[in-house]
């Protein structure tokens, strides 16, 4: 079989215009060089700082990305859209442009003989009740009509910008500790219920390969912010690799 890809938390359009540029073409170089080997691509949150479409625009900027992936998705790639907590408002754009499948919840794949469990991770495992209760208000329909009709995109990316500085910041450091992590906890749980080889998850920016019982394994696919990492699957093994720097046609 060809490969399989995964990849999350892009996060194109911050924290400017030049540095979310450079990260953009580095996405397009690392695009072009899988997409003869790739059978299908995962990607899996928080593609964009921010992103909602209204009903007869779309946020500025992000063309070669764009372009790109509609390359890949006319030549057959088939490519996976599994929206995360910065990209919530991902509706019908991506498919009916680019031919892109949306997910906005975790979803169950089956490659070779491997089950995998594929999410962004945002509201998962037993805490985070404040950003669950954000989740809540986010998809209420009439509260995104509003969103949406009532205040100018000017001043609603301006807004959204802003409250993800505040809240997340660009360039954290998370701190990976096995006994804390809520997409752990998580994965444990549906063990006890169902049989999973392969956990894998955005949002924390933390690449790691976790062992969790003999059959099952935790990916953190990290991000592109810092460590333009992705994950790989063959066919037999998973891998996280690091998209090197130099490729960057910068």
């Amino acid at each position: 079989m060809k490969k399989i890809f995964f990849a999350s938390d892009f996060h194109l359009g911050i924290p400017n215009y030049e540095i979310s540029l450079q990260r953009e073409r580095l996405l397009v170089s690392w695009l072009d060089e899988i997409k003869n080997e790739a059978e299908e691509i995962f990607l899996m949150g928080d593609i964009f700082d921010f992103w909602h479409e209204w009903k007869r625009v779309i946020p500025k900027g992000f063309t070669r990305f764009f372009g790109k992936l509609a390359e890949l998705s006319d030549n057959g790639v088939k490519i996976h859209y599994i929206t995360g907590n910065h990209d919530i408002w991902v509706y019908n754009y991506f498919q009916k442009e680019l031919g892109i499948e949306v997910h906005h919840n975790p979803i169950e794949r089956t490659f070779g003989n491997k089950k995998f469990y594929l999410a962004h991770g945002d509201g998962l495992g037993p805490d985070d009740k404040f950003y669950k209760i954000l989740k809540k208000i986010f998809t209420n329909k009439f509260l995104q009509w509003c969103f949406a009709t009532l205040i100018h995109p000017n001043i609603s990316v301006k807004l959204a910008k802003y409250f993800s500085e505040k809240r997340n910041g660009y360039y954290k450091n998370p701190v990976f500790r096995e006994e804390e992590e809520w997409l752990i906890i998580h994965s444990r749980e549906l063990l006890k219920t169902q049989n999973y080889n392969f956990f894998i998850y955005g949002h924390r920016h933390i690449p790691i390969k976790k062992q969790l019982n003999k059959s099952a394994t935790y990916i953190g696919l990290g991000d592109w912010l810092k460590n333009n990492t992705y994950a790989v699957f063959n066919g037999k093994e998973i891998s996280i690799v690091r998209y090197s720097t130099t490729n960057n046609p910068n």
